[in-house]
């Protein structure tokens, strides 16, 4: 009969986060795009630079996200994993838990590989569509 006290499994291991920072891509308003507004989030990505859903329930409490937009101070909140939109659930930045009005939405966030040089869409919270270019992905 082994005594040893019982361990947790050291083979399962807590899923890498990836630091990914958008910047604002070329627009009406910004003919050169802009560093000075964008995103800085913490994601579990695949091999293939998609957000990884399942493993992201393992590090949801470490998935925070930083908006930076320009001058305003910067704006703290969560990657939350929402149901509905496209394929039944959508990713949002969360900034405050319990309301929504002030959630921004990926577009098809599940879709997109999260690459340098890729471009992706977020709405804000009025509900405009704005595109950015995905600047870095670094192991955070």
């Amino acid at each position: 009969m082994n005594d040893a006290p019982a361990r947790a499994d050291a083979s399962v291991a807590t899923p890498e986060l990836q630091r990914i920072r958008l910047h604002l891509a070329r627009s009406k308003d910004f003919p050169d795009g802009s560093a000075r507004h964008g995103y800085e989030f913490l994601a579990p990505l695949d091999a293939e630079g998609r957000i990884d859903a399942e493993a992201w329930k393992a590090v949801r409490a470490k998935t925070t996200v930083t908006r930076f937009w320009g001058n305003d101070a910067p704006e703290n909140g969560f990657l939350v994993h929402r149901a509905g939109g496209v394929a039944g659930a959508s990713w949002v930045f969360d900034y405050e838990a319990g309301a929504s009005e002030d959630d921004e939405t990926g577009y098809r966030f599940g879709d997109h590989a999260f690459v340098p040089g890729e471009y992706v869409s977020l709405r804000d919270e009025d509900g405009d569509m704005h595109t950015f270019v995905v600047f870095s992905v670094v192991a955070a």
